[in-house]
């Protein structure tokens, strides 16, 4: 259920980002994803590792801790326009004196 979820997740996100491309099940359960003339695979890591996922790239693996780090990972490879800005949080006082 999970996989099929990130599956449509995954769908919609291309939607979204006017990006043309196909999200598809492999036959060992991992999520393969064509568009722009890329090949991303998307699969699960064994339980007892930190990363949940393993994002491949034209052959360039990267991990990815959790389900937001593939969609930045899937959308820098698909869209060259896309810029990913990181945020920044500290701890600051509430009131500025």
């Amino acid at each position: 259920m999970p996989d099929d979820l990130a599956c449509e997740l995954l769908t919609q996100s291309l939607a979204a980002w006017r990006v043309a491309g196909s999200v598809e099940r492999a036959a060992d359960g991992a999520l393969v994803i064509n568009g722009n003339g890329r090949d991303i695979r998307i699969d699960r890591t064994p339980p007892h590792l930190m990363f949940r996922w393993m994002v491949t790239v034209d052959g360039r693996q990267r991990p990815a801790i959790s389900l937001v780090a593939v969609l930045r990972q899937v959308r820098a490879a698909l869209d060259p326009g896309y810029a990913a800005r990181r945020v920044r949080i500290a701890v600051a006082p509430l009131v500025l004196s």
